[in-house]
């Protein structure tokens, strides 16, 4: 079947239906909503079986859902409506959540149903970024899958939105204001907790920290008293880039702030607030790196806010990692969080007095880390990546020995769509993994691949489904069973001396070398465009086109936009 996927960016959710219906077997092509005229050439020359809209904010034309038929995926149960669906459910605590595929018409989100699903919402308040990229993506994707087949069905026919019926239970709600974000730290813990997260990770909870107006977000409950003195809104403690701040009962850790004004940029909040925490102690509680040792099996585990790593993160996730090295474990695990790397950081580089500068110096970090791995001869190195990855976090996972995916993954192995060459030693793991003909392919093409494809392909080794916990889980017992397993001696072995041999026919600081080079003229002379993408990113501009990779319909019949660094935020 002929798809067109209609989107508002080529996010992670769109990635994935994009790769399971091309799995399927489907004809997929990709059109940015950018305008209704756009909208309506897409189609035209795409002459699309079907239109389907993963995530998309835009109206649809009435031009388009009356030609051709269009199916929207809502984040919401059957009978929800509006643009703030996920926000409203976070706020309001609900305990059951969903996800609709229904028709477009002329009213939104009221067109006939043709398939939902519901799942259960934690009491404890989800992050809105990891609740949409978890839960909602996992039931949106499948729903994608399930409206192309019934597309395919001639004896299909979607239900009609009927408020009487018993599994219609959802309403429609307004978009949430500026007010409905606002929030005072002389609120409840849990009532601040709530009030950011339903907002993170956009437009943020609104709050004045340091005399200073926030968007706020990042948040995990602290200690409670005894603290410091200090009203509600103090700052009482920080660690790695958070602030403590005092609330109505107790504190929360906030991680991440941007000012809220026009060209703030959301950044680790002692950065934001800079001299007025400079005299604030350190206090234990926040921690993006940590270890844990069970047995033979130790456990590097980092988990960076949206998976940018800057310098400093960079910086002590490589310490950690040396420390883990030297211990006596048999296999170590270097284990991401909710995303497990998207490479360097580039809020942090845009942010910087001298961005160029700042880029080579997390450049150069995160380079550090990846040789950690790379180097470690003394133990087995197992990759868990529990979530997606991207760039310079694809070629880190590449270093380990194993790399065990969750099903759910989607990895971008690639850097050109940012302008930029690359490094991480790729120009050693890659081809090292699938061979330098499908390694250029990866690279030149700036496509996702799926935690299946990924396997097929060399990239990963294993696929392991089910939860996050779930995943961590077996990734460990897997490595339980390499430390125990009679081969142990055998696999070390051989890993020592591939290693030893690949030195001496060119030693790793060859690679990084000539990598560094190529990577100082994208970040210094900016010679592909890497200045104009990283401020795109920074600043959430849409693009300007769709990019001609992904708008197969437009290359095929010559009216192909440009496929340029700019739009590499999708």
């Amino acid at each position: 079947m002929r798809i067109l996927l209609l989107c508002s960016s080529f996010n992670g959710l769109t990635q994935r239906a994009w790769l399971e219906l091309r799995r399927a077997g489907h004809d997929v092509s990709v059109e940015l909503a950018l305008s209704e005229r756009v909208m309506l050439e897409a189609v035209e020359l795409a002459k699309p079986d079907l239109v389907i809209c993963p995530f998309l904010k835009e109206r649809v034309p009435g031009r388009l859902w009356r030609h051709h038929r269009t199916v929207v995926i809502h984040p919401g149960p059957p009978g929800d409506r509006g643009p703030s669906s996920l926000d409203w459910a976070i706020a309001g605590a609900e305990p059951e959540w969903g996800v609709t595929a229904l028709q477009a018409v002329e009213e939104m989100d009221a067109g006939p149903i043709w398939g939902w699903r519901t799942f259960p919402l934690p009491a404890e308040p989800p992050r809105k970024s990891a609740l949409y990229n978890g839960a909602v993506a996992d039931a949106a994707v499948e729903l994608v899958v399930e409206v192309a087949a019934k597309a395919a069905d001639p004896g299909f026919a979607p239900v009609p939105l009927d408020y009487r019926r018993p599994e219609v239970r959802g309403r429609a709600r307004p978009a949430m204001r500026r007010a409905d974000r606002e929030f005072s730290w002389a609120e409840p813990t849990d009532a601040v907790v709530r009030r950011v997260r339903a907002a993170d990770g956009a437009p943020g909870g609104r709050a004045e920290l340091c005399g200073l107006p926030v968007r706020v977000f990042d948040v995990y409950r602290g200690p409670v008293p005894p603290l410091p003195s200090g009203p509600p809104g103090s700052v009482v403690g920080r660690g790695e880039g958070a602030v403590l701040v005092r609330t109505g009962d107790g504190s929360v850790w906030v991680g991440q702030l941007r000012l809220d004004a026009p060209g703030g940029v959301k950044l680790p909040a002692v950065a934001v607030l800079g001299e007025r925490v400079a005299g604030v102690p350190e206090r234990p509680g926040w921690g993006e790196v940590t270890y844990d040792r069970g047995g033979d099996v130790g456990v590097v585990s980092f988990d960076f806010h949206n998976g940018a790593m800057s310098a400093e993160q960079c910086l002590r996730l490589a310490s950690a990692l040396r420390y883990a090295v030297a211990q006596d474990t048999r296999v170590l695990v270097l284990r991401g969080g909710e995303v497990f790397s998207n490479g360097i950081h580039l809020n942090v580089i845009q942010a910087a007095l001298h961005p160029e500068v700042e880029a080579w110096r997390n450049i150069n970090a995160i380079n550090q880390v990846c040789r950690e791995v790379i180097a470690c001869t003394g133990q087995l190195v197992v990759a868990s990546v529990a979530g997606n990855a991207g760039a310079g976090g694809v070629m880190m996972a590449l270093g380990a020995d194993r790399v065990v995916v969750r099903k759910p993954v989607v990895l971008n192995p690639h850097y050109r769509t940012m302008g930029l060459y690359g490094s991480e030693f790729w120009t050693y793991v890659l081809p090292r993994r699938v061979g330098a003909s499908v390694a250029r392919r990866l690279t030149d093409e700036a496509l996702p691949v799926g935690a299946v494809e990924a396997v097929e392909l060399g990239l990963a080794d294993r696929v392991v489904a089910g939860s996050r916990l779930e995943f961590e889980r077996r990734v460990v017992e897997y490595a339980e069973r390499l430390a125990a397993g009679g081969g142990f001696g055998r696999l070390l072995t051989a890993k020592r001396e591939a290693r030893e041999v690949d030195e001496r026919r060119k030693p790793l600081d060859a690679y990084r070398v000539q990598e560094l080079a190529e990577m100082s003229r994208d970040m210094f002379d900016d010679r592909s465009g890497f200045r104009a993408a990283r401020e795109a990113f920074v600043g959430k501009r849409a693009a300007e086109s769709t990019p001609a990779r992904l708008a197969v319909h437009r290359e095929l019949s010559g009216a192909s936009g440009a496929d340029n660094p700019i739009a590499s935020h999708m």
